[in-house]
Parts: C-alpha cells; sequence; structure tokens
C-alpha cells in the first residue's frame, strides 16, 4: 500500500488506484474527478486500494468493476462483498479501453519479438497479435503502467508493451501505433468507493458532466445476495420477484461462488433508482426475508454512456 499519513491533512483529498501511475484506473480517475480537487496515489493491487479506503488512509478509491468485453472484475466484487468490509460504491465512470502498442524507443513493428502488458490486454488484441506480432512472446505484467515502465527501464532490443498513451507519456516512452485494439467499443465500467456512511459529509471531487454530478437524472443500486434456502427450486425466481413486481429494472446480475464448498453462491445485482425509494426499500425488505444475507453496496448516481465510436471509413 502507499506511504501511511492523514488523507485529510494536506490541501487535497486522497485518493487510491491501482498503480502504478499510467494506468487506465489513473486514466478514470483523472477523467471523473474535477481537475486538481484530488491527490491520486498508486497502490499495488485492488485490494491494497479496497483496504486503503477501509483504513482511511486514503478518502477514496478508484477500482474497475466490469469490462464489456471480458465482463465483471471478479476481484473487486469479492472485495465489496467480503465479511467486515466497509467501503461501498458512491460513484461510477465509463472509459472507453484504447490500447496503444508502445517502446522505449522507435522500433518497426516487425523487429518486435516479445510484448508485455496485464494478462487480459492481450485477449483485447488479437488482431495484432496473431497476425503481424504473431512470433511474438507474450509476458505478463501487474498493469498495463507496469508493463510500460519495464519496457522502458529495462530497454530490450525488441520488447514492446501494450498500455495507454499516458503511460508513454509518463515514462517517456515511444508509441509505436495507437488504437491496435480489436474493438472501439470496448468500455470498462470503474467505481468510486468511499467508506461506508462517510460520503455524503465528504462533498464529491467529481466533475460534471460525468453522470456523476448532483443532482443526477437516474441513479442505480449495487446489491449482493445469498440464501440457504438457493438449493431450493424456485428461490431465486423468488428472490427476482421482488423486484419485477414492483417495477424495478435489474441492469445486471451474476452469481460468484461463496468459497464455501461447491455449489455455494451469491448472486450481484445492478437496479435502477436509490435505495432510499420507496419501491426500492420494499423490495429490499422482501429480499431479506428469503436471504440469508442481502446486503446494499452502494446508491450512486449512474455514468453518463459512453459516446458511440465513429464508423470507420469505406475502404
Amino acid at each position: 500500500m502507499s506511504a501511511a499519513g492523514d488523507p485529510g491533512a494536506g490541501a487535497r483529498p486522497r485518493v487510491g488506484y491501482l498503480g502504478p501511475a499510467g494506468t487506465f484506473t489513473e486514466e478514470a480517475l483523472l477523467a471523473s474527478a474535477r481537475p486538481g480537487a484530488v491527490e491520486p496515489v498508486p497502490e499495488a493491487s485492488i485490494y491494497d486500494t479496497v483496504v486503503a479506503v477501509s483504513s482511511g488512509e486514503v478518502r477514496w478509491g478508484v477500482a474497475p468493476i466490469e469490462n464489456s468485453l471480458d465482463g465483471s472484475v471478479t476481484v473487486t466484487l469479492d472485495l465489496l462483498a467480503a465479511d467486515g468490509a466497509n467501503v461501498e460504491i458512491v460513484g461510477e465512470v465509463l472509459l472507453a479501453v484504447r490500447h496503444a502498442l508502445i517502446a522505449a524507443a522507435p522500433v518497426a513493428v516487425a523487429e518486435i519479438d516479445t510484448v508485455v502488458s496485464h494478462p487480459q490486454v492481450p485477449g483485447q488484441c488479437t488482431r495484432l497479435l496473431r497476425g503481424e506480432l504473431a512470433r511474438a512472446q507474450v509476458l505478463a505484467a501487474s498493469s498495463t503502467a507496469e508493463a510500460v515502465r519495464r519496457v522502458v527501464a529495462e530497454h530490450r532490443p525488441g520488447w514492446a508493451a501494450l498500455g495507454t498513451r499516458l503511460a508513454a507519456e509518463l515514462y517517456g516512452a515511444t508509441v509505436v501505433r495507437d488504437g491496435v485494439q480489436d474493438r472501439d467499443d470496448n468500455v470498462t465500467r470503474f467505481v468510486w468507493l468511499a467508506r461506508a456512511g462517510e460520503a455524503a459529509a465528504e462533498g464529491s471531487p467529481l466533475r460534471a458532466g460525468t453522470g456523476i454530478e448532483s443532482p443526477p437524472t437516474q441513479w442505480k443500486t449495487s446489491v449482493v445476495f445469498w440464501g440457504a434456502g438457493a438449493e431450493r427450486p424456485g428461490w431465486l425466481v423468488r428472490c427476482l420477484d421482488e423486484f419485477a413486481r414492483r417495477g424495478i429494472n435489474l441492469t445486471k446480475i451474476e452469481s460468484r461462488p461463496r468459497r464455501e464448498r461447491l455449489g455455494h453462491y451469491m448472486f450481484f445485482a445492478d437496479l435502477q433508482g436509490r435505495a432510499e425509494d420507496p419501491e426500492v426499500a420494499q423490495a429490499l425488505v422482501g429480499l431479506r426475508a428469503v436471504c440469508e444475507e442481502a446486503r446494499v453496496l452502494g446508491s450512486y448516481p449512474a455514468a453518463a454512456p459512453v459516446p458511440e465510436p465513429p464508423p470507420h471509413a469505406a475502404g
């Protein structure tokens, strides 16, 4: 984790994020925070980010929670659902994911024999890796920014990273080719986290126009639930009916193992509305009546959708 210290002692509140500097998480943080409103604090992992928020080492945290191509970031979901977790989701931001092929110095693509990146990234850049770089070996790094930092630090001939333009600028690297992702509609959803019950007292550092500003046009609530009756036919239907018969729209639902024994699951759901809205509040009461545990992970303004990418020119 980052160095200890009072998150409110300086001129700006501290916000933890998956580091080092130059990751997509930092891009999401900078895109959604008001300019100069916060001090970004790089953390070694998503786990360290959540722990830093929970302990009060930082005032807020930003973590990835879902990608449009690869699905949920399970480590984030599991940390939010963990026993004793005292953090809540207070905002979200959507970031269009754009990958760049980056080297320590100018190099021809044909001369690259090793590509370093976060393990999720190669699957999003298969056209390049199976085409022009089919003979290159792919090495894993803890983040895209760490991949760029390593390529620059080691400065090995034929090495390149898949990362962000921000990382290339920060580490003095060369963008060999920009926009190497397979799809231009690749979007990652990030959440802002705060200690439970403290977000309202702190005031929001988020910029207007992100969909997180106050007052928002739409709200979203995230919940996790499980129950001893989950093995019985119709149990999940009973849970979901609490929302359906009140006209509450679920925008996402998925299951995760509870890590107790095989066949025991917890369910994550996102729904439209605030936990304080009468219909949502009633649905949550009904859900708790049939569940061993039903917990609100946060009610927060829904992010504005990412604009559709422009169509490719013909020819």
